[in-house]
């Protein structure tokens, strides 16, 4: 089963940054990484892929039009089965509440942690496999 993570941000050097980071594991096929620029091209796709391949969605907070907030909810709805982590600069409590709240498994904070982000991959990888 090919497996991918759908990771929404409206800046353009995130997609660098993550192909960067992840390139060992998007080379080998151990997973597919895809981007959303905003929050409606993610809730498309995520509802457009009917089968369980989808494991895990990354979403920034700010974002124009849509926040990432704002999306949580409506994905969950449509996705319940897959887990989002929120990505923001601004981890403080109360964006932490709000996220957790709205379904989010997680917030990590700019500039991200890839190796505790690179930990949520593996475990979710193990529970796809």
């Amino acid at each position: 089963m090919s497996v991918y993570i759908l990771v929404v941000d409206d800046e353009p050097d995130v997609e660098a940054l993550f192909r960067q980071q992840f390139r060992r594991d998007i080379r080998s096929g151990r997973f597919t990484m895809e981007f959303a620029p905003s929050a409606p091209v993610a809730l498309a796709r995520a509802s457009n892929v009917a089968d369980p391949s989808l494991i895990l969605i990354l979403s920034d907070i700010n974002m124009p039009g849509m926040s990432g907030l704002e999306m949580l909810p409506k994905v969950r709805a449509e996705r319940p089965d897959v887990p989002v982590i929120m990505i923001t600069a601004y981890g403080d409590a109360e964006t932490r509440r709000k996220a957790i709240e709205r379904g989010a498994i997680g917030l990590l904070t700019k500039p991200i942690d890839f190796a505790l982000l690179r930990h949520e991959i593996d475990t979710r990888l193990g529970q796809a496999a």
